[in-house]
């Protein structure tokens, strides 16, 4: 027995536990189902997963969307920005919470719209690979950011993009120097690299200025850690936050800390928050 049926699946629901399911059984999703149903956070229960594709060993019921709304008080979307855009309108419309890790999908002006006037149901977005966020957002709403910059390094192999043509996915793939992948703002980045730049839409989000935010994307082929380098500056005063962040050994795309954040934010979304919040 491996992977997610590892986990014990006799266990029964303690009265009054919060219901929680996953969408998305990927790297995160599977690493987030296995943290859930090993009791990580006090009274909240695994109880579903969905996904469009079989789960291996899964230690819950696999279900339909509909049927984890019906059974669920909170939903993690860990499936990406289409997910989030086709369905997260419909799980608040219909009382559920969703905990959402894909925020670049909040690039589309119409997605974020519908998003946050969606409800009763709650939203809370995690921040995932970066932090300083919350000083951000704290000196954005206090006076005006004047710029904001986050310049994101990778291994070349995990910035190849399915749009690309075979003469730059070569050209990525052989550097054997740093190379500027892509230099932009925010909604371009996340639409271009759905899975590498979720960061420069959570940190345009957070301040709440999609077009103020410059992304620099960085290819080097010696980067052995993932680096966020966050620089803002603007009446409140002047931030640099550098994150080194160790890539997920399955998926080179997503830092391995990813889910423990979504883990946290999901614990202040259920009100039981950790730590300094």
């Amino acid at each position: 027995m491996s992977g997610l049926a590892q986990i014990a699946t006799t266990r029964r629901d303690p009265p009054g536990s919060t219901k929680v399911g996953v969408i998305g059984t990927g790297v995160i999703g599977s690493a987030v189902i296995r943290a859930l149903r090993a009791g990580s956070i006090e009274g909240v229960v695994l109880t579903v997963v969905v996904d469009n594709r079989p789960a291996i060993d899964c230690p819950v019921p696999q279900v339909s969307l509909e049927a984890a709304i019906d059974q669920c008080d909170v939903l993690v979307e860990c499936a990406g920005q289409a997910c989030v855009a086709s369905h997260a309108t419909r799980i608040l419309e219909s009382g559920v919470d969703l905990l959402i890790t894909s925020v670049g999908a909040m690039a589309d002006p119409q997605v974020a719209d519908e998003v946050l006037a969606a409800g009763p149901g709650r939203v809370i977005f995690t921040a995932g690979a970066v932090g300083g966020l919350d000083m951000l957002a704290s000196a954005s709403a206090f006076m005006a950011l004047r710029s904001a910059k986050i310049t994101t390094t990778k291994t070349p192999a995990s910035l190849v993009q399915p749009w690309m043509d075979e003469a730059a996915t070569l050209q990525l793939l052989r550097t054997d120097t740093p190379v500027e992948v892509f230099r932009g703002g925010a909604r371009e980045a996340a639409r271009l690299f759905p899975r590498s730049l979720n960061v420069a839409a959570t940190v345009a989000f957070a301040i709440d200025d999609f077009d103020l935010v410059e992304v620099v994307l960085v290819a080097d082929p010696d980067g052995a850690l993932t680096s966020h380098l966050i620089e803002a500056e603007g009446d409140a005063g002047e931030y640099r936050f550098e994150i080194k962040n160790r890539p997920s050994a399955l998926n080179p795309r997503t830092s391995g800390v990813v889910p423990y954040a979504v883990l946290r934010t999901l614990a202040v979304l259920v009100g039981r928050p950790v730590r300094i919040v």
